[in-house]
This record gives structure tokens, sequence and C-alpha cells, in this order.
């Protein structure tokens, strides 16, 4: 490849990458569009905990649901429109919920938001895989992730802050209609960068498959692909653990040290996504250069989930609990490139939006069945039990990347 030919494919290459990973911030940032509004939905209607983490989980219910079944659909008709769709339904949601004025509103919203949600990453990866050159993909995985983390971490602030400027609420959901809007525009104008149809991605990556699956043959039979499920159980059990962070850390650190204003403990979330954001760099080269990758993810999920311990014992000053909360992000940002290619690895050629949607679906099942779980430990005066709780589902979802990558071992190994 000449100079000119390589430098014409990063510029490609990049516009892609920069258009998916806006899109995929502002699915983040949907995922919190009610959390950071718990405080003042709790002080207008009277909810509890438990209740307000339910309208969580149905988020996530309907996202993972839609997720998987949003595989099959990019694999048949493309990503592209379907990208379109699902900003327009974060646009709506961000409107009902703005004019909520009972709990099934706020239901509502949160059922438009989990279906613009729940294509996005069969149609991200498809997107990136079809159009992103091989030698660029672990920093498209990087990017991806960091956009992600960057739309957790404006989203708490942005929420919150708009509320207390203006007193309102919903002139903070109505705002983020308005920005789910604006990125839409952004998409629509530049969507040739972003079109995942074959005759016009012939250079295109592909997966490795872990085992030879004739997915032309039978559309579902990836689904016997056990390194497909212990992706699933890994996504699931990573989310888990975010899910007591961005939805419960901030009042649970406020009530472990109560000098700290509740205003004040929402940076450590915001802190946790940007820090996170930040180890996603350096995950990308990481991703780029090292065999086992399961390794890397073990690693630093283990070192977050000890600093969020460490976080929720409640023996450390105030501000020093908030940064080592915070600095957990950081852990948890250096594994994410790695797990994206981990799981790039065991997809079987041909069906990128399929798998994808299935594995993806775990992190909202995690996100899904934590939010009531954690919330009920908030309301039963267990925050310690928010932090401890997330330790240990990271903890456990090590073993599973551990299995994934020992089933990629192996077949590189039987491919030599």
């Amino acid at each position: 490849m000449t100079n000119a030919t390589a430098s014409t494919s990063l510029g490609h290459d990049a516009r892609t990458i920069g258009l998916v990973g806006l899109a995929h911030g502002a699915s983040h940032f949907f995922h919190l569009l009610l959390p950071p509004l718990f405080p003042w939905l709790m002080a207008e209607f009277g909810y509890s905990y438990v209740e307000l983490g339910t309208v969580v989980s149905v988020f996530f219910v309907v996202s993972g649901v839609g997720q998987m079944l949003a595989g099959f659909l990019v694999d048949k008709v493309g990503a592209r429109p379907i990208l379109f769709a699902a900003l327009a339904s974060f646009a709506l949601a961000g409107l009902v919920a703005a004019s909520a004025q009972n709990y099934a509103m706020l239901v509502a919203a949160a059922v438009l938001a989990g279906l613009g949600n729940a294509p996005f990453h069969p149609v991200d990866f498809t997107i990136l895989n079809q159009r992103v050159s091989p030698q660029n993909m672990g920093h498209a995985f990087s990017v991806h992730g960091i956009s992600g983390n960057v739309g957790w971490a404006a989203a708490p602030v942005f929420m919150a802050g708009i509320t207390s400027w203006t007193g309102s609420w919903r002139i903070a959901c109505f705002s983020g209609a308005v920005l789910a809007l604006v990125v839409l525009a952004i998409v629509v104008h530049q969507r040739r960068w972003l079109d995942d149809r074959p005759h016009l991605t012939a250079g295109a990556s592909k997966g490795i498959a872990v085992a030879a699956v004739k997915t032309e043959e039978n559309p579902f039979s990836f689904l016997a692909l056990p390194a497909v499920w212990l992706c699933f159980a890994f996504f699931f059990f990573t989310t888990a653990g975010l899910s007591a962070v961005q939805s419960f850390a901030s009042p649970a650190l406020h009530s472990l040290y109560p000098q700290l204003s509740l205003a004040v403990t929402y940076w450590m979330v915001t802190g946790f996504m940007l820090c996170s954001a930040l180890g996603m760099v350096g995950g990308g080269f990481l991703a780029a250069r090292v065999l086992r990758l399961d390794r890397v993810i073990a690693v630093f999920l283990l070192l977050a989930g000890a600093l969020l311990a460490l976080a929720g014992t409640g023996w450390l000053p105030g501000y020093l609990a908030l940064a080592v909360g915070a600095a957990a992000g950081f852990g948890q940002g250096l594994a994410g490139p790695s797990r994206d290619m981990l799981i790039k690895q065991a997809a079987p050629p041909g069906a990128t939006g399929r798998v994808y949607g299935t594995v993806y679906s775990g992190l909202d099942l995690g996100f899904s069945v934590a939010a009531p779980i954690f919330g009920w430990l908030m309301d039963h005066q267990q925050p310690q039990g928010v932090f401890y709780g997330a330790a240990l589902a990271l903890a456990v979802s090590v073993l599973a990347a551990g299995a994934v990558g020992s089933q990629v071992q192996q077949q590189r190994l039987q491919a030599i």
C-alpha cells in the first residue's frame, strides 16, 4: 500500500469511526436520561429507589430483547437506516419524559429509549467491521468505547446540571431530546460514511471464527457456539457492576460520606466514566498488540473491582474515596477494547450483527437485573453493598472472559 493510499484509507476510516462514535455516545447518554434525575423524581412523585430502579430495568429489558432481534434485522436490511430510526426513538423518549405526569409515562419514556438503544451494538460493529480497514480496527474499538463512556460521563452532569440551573427536570429531558435530534441531523448529512452495503466494502475486515460454522445455511447456528454464551455471561456480570456505579454510586457515596454533598458525589460517576474513556485510549493499543486478550481483561477488571470495594469501606476520607471510586474506571476502560476484540474473534463470518446483538443483550440483562437489586440495598440502608456488589460482579466476569480466551487460543493452535 502506497503512502497516498494509506492516507486515504485512514481518512475514510476516521470519518466512519467518528460518526459511529458520535452516535454511540448518544446511545449511552440515553442510558442515563432518567437515573441522574432520581432525587427530583422522588421529591415530586414520592417514588422509592426500587420503583425508579424498575424503570431502569424496563429500559434494559426492552433494549436486551430488541438487541437480539435487531442483530438479525441489521444482517438482513443493513445498519444505516436502523441507526437513523434509533436516534429518532431517543428524541421521542426525551419528549415523553419531559411531559411525564405519572409513573406510566416514565415507563413509556424508558420503553422508547430502550427501543432506540436496542440496535446500537449490532449497527455499530457491523458498520465498523464492514468499513474500517484491519490495521485500524483496534483503534476503532477504542474510539467506540471511549465515545460510549463520554456519553455516560456527560449525562449526569448534563441532566442534573440543567435541572439545577433551570429548576426543572422537564427542561433537562427536553434538552436531551434536542441533543438526539442534533446527532440524527449530523449522521443523516454524513450518511455516505455509514453505508455498510457489501459492494462498497470489499476490503472490509473479517471476524475470526472460533468454530467453522456455515451461517448462510442456518442463521441460528452461531447460537451453538459456547463462546457466544460465555461472552454473553461476561457482559452480564460486567454491566451488573457498572449499573451499580451509574445509578446508585452517587447516593451510596453520600450515605457513606455525609460530608460530601449529593452534587459533589455525582462527580464520582462522571469521573469513573472519564477515567474509563482515558483507559480505553491505552486499551486500544493493547488490543492491537496483545495475543491473550483475556489476561489483559482479567488484570484490569480485578483492579477496578478492588478500587470500588475500597471506596465502599467507609475507611477513607470523603474526597479520597470519591477519587478512588472514579479511578476504578481506568481499569475498566483499559479492558474495554480487548473485550470488543475478543468478541470479534469469537464471531463466525457472516453473522456479525447476530453475534453482537446476542452478546450485547447480556449488557442489557445485566443492567435490568442489577438495578432493582442495588435499589433494594439503598432502600434498606446498605450503601456499602453497592460497591461490594459491583466489585464481586467484575470478579465473576473475569472467569467468563478467561473461558472465552482459552477457546480462542485453542482454535489458533488447531489452525497452525
